[in-house]
């Protein structure tokens, strides 16, 4: 029975975290760099007559990153459990093992689960995918994706258009991954034009359970990082929806794979789905499946760390949702992460806003410049997009620049109301989006 928790995390996801702890009874245990001293995740730590933990430092690097401090504030504190939330050392198999080994519960997947699929060449040899050729390219295989095996967030990661800028591609990825992520392994694939992003969210128990939680739709990316979410992902061709989940379903079982997880595809135009990847770990837009399934994931995650057996059989859903990320940046000069004092945030109406920040609070440059993630739910899709378009012209958002009218032009704009997005619709209609008010 997991009675103190710590999260191994900082921001919205681990105030995330801390509502479920609220609810189930759970006492909460933040961890916090010298920068994030005081902050909302911290305040929420400590108002629920839970604990906060110094990390000395400033960046990551030398805080949310060393599993030897997260895995001794834990023990100091005298945590049951460490939940990862995402980013840092959610994807860390050696993280997972030092965590079990001082005797404490990983709310996670087993890190043979983790290190199956922390590499993209690996895990597609898992799913029976023969890997691409880069040296027996010819001119009828372009574009090319060069992509790097270990990592995300659109780093070591290269369109290819011309044979002989290959070679360029897969030096200039490798060395981008090298620095990112500490392994410069590079891998080729086929890039997809004009395809649609979209994943199945997964969960299983140790008992042998595996529920696959319909699908989300992220085709509203900017330099490869997300956007906008739903779920379910709209305009699927029949038969789509249920194919993708099997194969999701097969990707856990394959590893035995525990807790929460997200499989990703590439949906060409013709509807040929592209595995991706597995992300061995709880996704940021989990909420529009929340939404629409009636399910906490971050509860369900802790009752399978526990031991406990999924239900029989998965909810059913009900509805559509959609969730916009709140970016503290200048979308006009390149996404340009932004800083300073948050003076007001404020949204409005029937949403769930899931933030890090209250008026007061600072965004400094060493962490993601998320502000906060707005979700809405409603019994169509048109209902959602039209709510959350509302709720994001109308919030009152004072201090440094957002990606806030990049959103609503984004929802406002025909192929997304027609449900006709792709993964280059941000670089389709830039300057559309970031045009200067009137």
């Amino acid at each position: 029975m997991i009675r103190t928790l710590l999260v191994a995390n900082r921001g919205e996801i681990a105030c995330r975290v801390f509502r479920t702890c609220r609810d189930l009874g759970i006492t909460p245990v933040a961890v916090h760099s010298d920068a994030d001293a005081g902050t909302l995740h911290v305040r929420t730590a400590l108002d629920a007559g839970g604990a906060a933990v110094r990390l000395p430092g400033q960046a990551a690097g030398e805080t949310y990153l060393r599993a030897d401090l997260l895995v001794a504030a834990a023990v100091s504190a005298g945590a049951d459990a460490v939940h990862p939330g995402y980013g840092f050392l959610s994807e860390s198999a050696e993280f997972a093992r030092a965590v079990t080994a001082a005797g404490l519960t990983w709310v996670g997947p087993p890190p043979e689960a983790i290190e199956a699929m922390a590499s993209k060449t690996r895990a597609k040899e898992l799913m029976g995918l023969a890997p691409f050729d880069p040296s027996k390219a010819v001119e009828s295989d372009l574009p090319l994706l060069v992509k790097a095996a270990a990592g995300g967030g659109g780093r070591g990661m290269r369109v290819v258009r011309e044979l002989a800028l290959l070679d360029a591609g897969l030096a200039s990825a490798s060395a981008e991954a090298a620095a990112a992520f500490g392994d410069g392994e590079v891998f080729v694939e086929p890039y997809v034009e004009g395809g649609r992003h979209v994943e199945v969210q997964v969960l299983a128990d140790a008992h042998g359970g595996v529920w696959a939680l319909g699908t989300r739709d992220c085709s509203l990316q900017r330099r490869h990082q997300k956007v906008v979410e739903e779920a379910p992902a709209p305009g699927l061709a029949a038969g789509v929806a249920g194919e993708l989940e099997e194969i999701a379903v097969r990707a856990a079982r394959s590893i035995g794979y525990v807790g929460a997880g997200t499989v990703e595809f590439l949906l060409a135009p013709d509807g040929r789905a592209q595995f991706l990847e597995m992300n061995t770990r709880l996704q940021v837009e989990h909420p529009v499946t929340e939404a629409v399934y009636g399910v906490d994931l971050v509860a369900q995650q802790l009752r399978i760390a526990e031991g406990e057996p999924l239900p029989p059989s998965a909810p059913r859903p009900s509805g559509h949702a959609v969730e916009a990320r709140l970016y503290a940046e200048d979308p006009a000069s390149a996404f340009a992460p932004q800083t300073g004092r948050v003076h007001r945030l404020e949204v409005r109406g029937p949403v769930r806003l899931d933030t890090g920040y209250t008026a007061g609070d600072t965004v400094t440059p060493y962490y993601d410049a998320l502000l906060a993630k707005v979700i809405v739910h409603a019994p169509t899709r048109a209902e959602a997009v039209r709510r959350l378009t509302a709720a994001l012209r109308g919030a009152r958002i004072h201090g440094p620049v957002t990606n806030r009218d990049l959103l609503v032009r984004s929802l406002e704009h025909e192929e997304f109301t027609g449900a006709r997005m792709t993964t280059s619709f941000c670089d389709d209609h830039l300057a559309t989006l970031t045009r200067p008010p009137a």
